[in-house]
């Protein structure tokens, strides 16, 4: 996975009422300390450091050496002239938030994170706490509870399985169309998510949303 200087890489579902998905939570999970919290809520638009950093890209190349790099890839099918044509990548701004997003994000629930951000009432958790009021309530709670699962269960079939339950039940709420609408079709970046209060989604509903989904259930195995 390359990234160069114009790469911006985001998980910004909660922002039109999902949750990261397709085994995002699994790389959310996996990121260092808290950022899987943080990345997963906030729709943080990540520079090349960032990603490599926090474990979504592999190599910086700059995007000059790109043209050279893709014609020896085709002549040559070498994969190591990728480590070759790689060099350091651009200090990860995401470091040096590291102290802040791990000390607000250790939350169980979103309701914590919120509480811990307005306690302390800092410029980095004002402004944190302004984005997450953007996003829907009922994903971003299921974001951290999703990032959280994943972090215990650790494999792709499980992070696919929590994802698939959420995302299949969330179109009920109407939350998924209110984000569309907002931002596709009308482009009015003011959608309704059918709930008073940022922190209004409970544990409780955060459960009921990855429940088991019955006839439904996501199989990954192969079937005839």
């Amino acid at each position: 996975r390359v990234v160069g200087d114009s790469s911006r890489i985001a998980m910004p579902e909660c922002g039109i009422g999902l949750a990261p998905d397709v085994g995002g939570t699994l790389i959310l999970a996996r990121a260092p300390g808290r950022l899987g919290e943080y990345l997963g809520t906030t729709a943080y638009r990540m520079v090349p450091g960032d990603a490599i950093y926090a474990g979504f890209a592999d190599y910086y190349v700059p995007e000059a050496a790109w043209p050279d790099l893709i014609a020896t890839l085709e002549q040559t099918g070498d994969w190591e002239e990728i480590d070759r044509a790689a060099t350091s990548a651009p200090e990860p701004l995401l470091a040096t938030e590291r102290t802040q997003i791990d000390e607000f994000f250790g939350g169980e629930t979103l309701r914590d994170i919120l509480n811990a951000l307005r306690f302390d009432g800092g410029d980095w958790a004002t402004k944190t706490l302004k984005t997450l009021d953007r996003n829907a309530p009922r994903a971003m709670a299921a974001a951290i509870e999703l990032v959280h699962r994943a972090r215990i269960r650790d494999t792709i079939e499980a992070a696919l399985t929590n994802e698939y339950r959420f995302n299949h039940r969330i179109a009920e709420q109407g939350d998924f169309q209110g984000g569309i609408r907002a931002l596709i079709v009308d482009k009015d970046k003011s959608p309704s998510w059918g709930q008073d209060a940022v922190d209004s989604t409970s544990p409780a509903e955060v459960s009921a949303l990855l429940q088991p989904l019955g006839q439904d259930e996501l199989h990954l195995e192969n079937r005839t």
